[in-house]
């Protein structure tokens, strides 16, 4: 049955534990539900960050809501997937109330909202949690207590077994061997806090906000905790993907054949929802669309060789070709959080250790650590191009990538995530009809 409180109907919610498992009865009253009520086509939308399912069901309700007007005649049925993510609250998302998206006091201290979604995220870890906001709140000026405060964050983030999530980590496989371990842990924590500190600054400044001092290397610190607890999203993310929402999409073509399902992921969720292809049994071709709304995962994952090292492909190659429709990609130049500190943290160890900024970084970084989200689906052959305006009035091509410039739209945000939520826009929604050929 719908949501009372939801925009949309009929509406059911898709719980998942963080390895991958259905919570209680939602997914048998879902299979149940679309045969009953003779669904047609099914948008699945799934997160990215995010507190709590009160914020997950808001995003829903406010995005979906153009969709009945949009396609009248369509016998539409709409899923939001609820998976265990957070979100720092510093982070505002537009158009939503401040009850959601609170802005912390300020950074970098930890502020209780964040260090009970920290321990709500990472149970059984409070004295971490605690030994790692004490810090933050002290600011000891020793280079030795950066070093410790990354030792934390690491013990914090780090997989306990047994469990399936170090497996759906990786963004490429080099050799056929996943590359998981996130650059930013190999090496000195107090120089990550110091380049993160720096690049912070740059984004302000590039903002109007000029402050004359030194970076303060807690500010890095702060997000280097940040930066690490969304690795960990990315990991589990990957995991819910594959051994929970492909399987339940399987089980769905297998209970109603003729539903065609529409899959639509923003920031990890982006992530999930293309894992969900990889769990998709054999033969499924049940899924006729996927888009990513500022899709938070590498840019190559769908290549089958990387530019810089023909020796690895992206962890995804190949899966597009399990859509029976397209992969649409939206991107924005104004997702600060995808552009400049994404691929900060997804090189921060590599091969390229001197600090660059502003848009020096950006050019320095972003072709080989880029994320979807900023500049599109890469290295995939035939890969299509469009503005948000072109793709609204072209047919979409049956088959394939295509990366769509959402940025004349999403371009609302401050430092340091800019726009990467800026995603309620009814041209968003109109894209989505229009890959899966909704009417």
């Amino acid at each position: 049955m719908a949501d009372p409180a939801m925009s949309v109907t009929p509406y059911w919610e898709l719980t998942f534990d963080a390895d991958g498992d259905p919570v209680g009865r939602q997914r048998d009253r879902l299979l149940a539900g679309v045969a009953e009520r003779r669904v047609r086509d099914l948008i699945v939308f799934a997160h990215g960050w995010n507190n709590d399912r009160s914020g997950a069901t808001r995003l829903y309700d406010r995005f979906l809501a153009p969709f009945p007007r949009l396609a009248p005649a369509a016998r539409v049925g709409y899923v939001g997937v609820l998976w265990p993510a957070m979100r720092f609250s510093d982070e505002p998302i537009p158009d939503l109330p401040r009850a959601v998206a609170a802005e912390a006091p300020g950074r970098p201290v930890l502020d209780k909202d964040t260090r009970h979604a920290l321990l709500e995220t990472f149970p059984g870890r409070a004295i971490l949690v605690d030994q790692i906001a004490r810090l933050l709140e002290q600011q000891p000026p020793e280079e030795a207590e950066l070093e410790e405060f990354g030792r934390l964050v690491r013990l914090l983030v780090e997989v306990v077994a047994p469990g399936p999530q170090e497996l759906f980590a990786a963004d490429t496989v080099a050799e056929g061997v996943p590359q998981s371990e996130p650059e930013m842990f190999a090496g000195s924590s107090a120089a990550a806090c110091e380049e993160f500190a720096q690049a912070l600054a740059e984004l302000e400044a590039s903002g109007g906000r000029r402050d004359f001092r030194l970076p303060n290397p807690w500010d890095g610190a702060h997000e280097l905790l940040r930066q690490a607890t969304y690795y960990a999203m990315k990991r589990r993310a990957g995991t819910v993907g594959e051994r929970g929402l492909g399987r339940v999409v399987g089980q769905l073509a297998k209970a109603t054949p003729d539903v065609r399902v529409h899959l639509v992921g923003h920031s990890f969720g982006a992530r999930l929802v293309s894992f969900a292809l990889r769990g998709l049994p054999e033969g499924v071709r049940s899924v006729k669309s996927v888009t990513l709304l500022q899709g938070a995962f590498s840019h190559y994952a769908f290549a089958a060789r990387l530019p810089h090292d023909p020796r690895a492909g992206g962890v995804l190659q190949g899966q597009q070709n399990r859509i029976d429709g397209p992969l649409v990609c939206c991107h924005s130049r104004h997702d600060t959080a995808l552009g400049t500190i994404y691929p900060l943290a997804s090189r921060m160890a590599g091969d390229s250790r001197s600090v660059v900024t502003g848009l020096d970084l950006s050019r320095a970084l972003g072709e080989k650590w880029g994320a979807m989200g900023c500049g599109g689906v890469r290295a995939v052959p035939g890969t299509r191009a469009y503005t948000l305006a072109k793709a609204l009035t072209v047919k979409p091509p049956a088959s394939g990538c295509v990366n769509v410039d959402a940025s004349a739209v999403v371009r609302r945000g401050g430092p340091p995530a800019g726009a990467h939520s800026d995603i309620l826009h009814e041209e968003l929604a109109r894209l989505v009809l229009a890959a899966g050929r909704v009417r």
